[in-house]
């Protein structure tokens, strides 16, 4: 039995992934799965940080200060393997 990849549904550019910061943490699953490279785990900026709660700021201190970015965000075909992939679904769709 073969796994099938899902046909990516759009052009670059159009369908753009978002990741809660809130719920993130840093597990680098959408980062291994995404065929477009579109994601980078690293430790969060200071900004970013700074924006979060104490209850958001500290689940990220347990996880080592990592959640995942999307510096290739104009590379995503919307293929989804990056929203189903996150254990803590903090991964959603949204069109431009």
């Amino acid at each position: 039995m073969s796994t099938a990849v899902p046909a990516c549904e759009w052009e670059p550019g159009v369908i753009y992934p978002v990741v809660d910061l809130k719920r993130c943490e840093g597990k680098g699953d959408c980062e291994r799965v995404c065929p477009e490279n579109v994601f980078e785990v690293k430790r969060i900026d200071e900004q970013d940080y700074r924006s979060l709660g104490v209850l958001h700021r500290f689940k990220l201190r347990v996880h080592g200060f990592k959640v995942a970015y999307t510096p290739n965000v104009d590379a995503c075909r919307s293929c989804g393997l990056c929203v189903t992939a996150c254990p803590e679904h903090a991964i959603t769709l949204a069109k431009c």
